[in-house]
């Protein structure tokens, strides 16, 4: 069992900025990449960043420039950092875990961002 921890969520005006955390927990072994995705309007959990264990990053052409995450590996938390937000970033994020053996998901923290 690995339990995602989410944090950071919230309201903010159009360009604003939030840090989300997600903090890891349990049966952990080796993590492969950690990474932040978001509903799309078909319920569907697009990417929105990842990082792996190499540290290589991965970023949707939407918020390149705009959102960074990081992770400390010491603590297994990955960050995304968000700045420039606007309403179409408005979305349940949801944190994702890759270890060998399983796949896991956060329970989502909702931002909103006002226009």
């Amino acid at each position: 069992q690995v339990q995602l921890v989410e944090s950071g969520g919230g309201l903010v005006q159009t360009g604003g900025s939030l840090r989300l955390s997600c903090a890891a927990s349990g049966t952990i072994f080796s993590i492969n990449t950690m990474g932040w995705y978001r509903l799309t309007p078909g319920n569907q959990r697009a990417l929105v960043a990842t990082i792996q264990n190499t540290g290589f990053t991965n970023y949707a052409d939407s918020v390149k420039g705009r959102f960074t995450i990081s992770a400390d590996n010491a603590k297994n938390t990955v960050y995304l950092q968000m700045n420039s937000l606007k309403p179409g970033d408005t979305a349940v994020y949801y944190c994702r875990l890759d270890q060998e053996g399983g796949n896991y998901w956060g329970q989502g923290t909702q931002v909103t961002v006002s226009s």
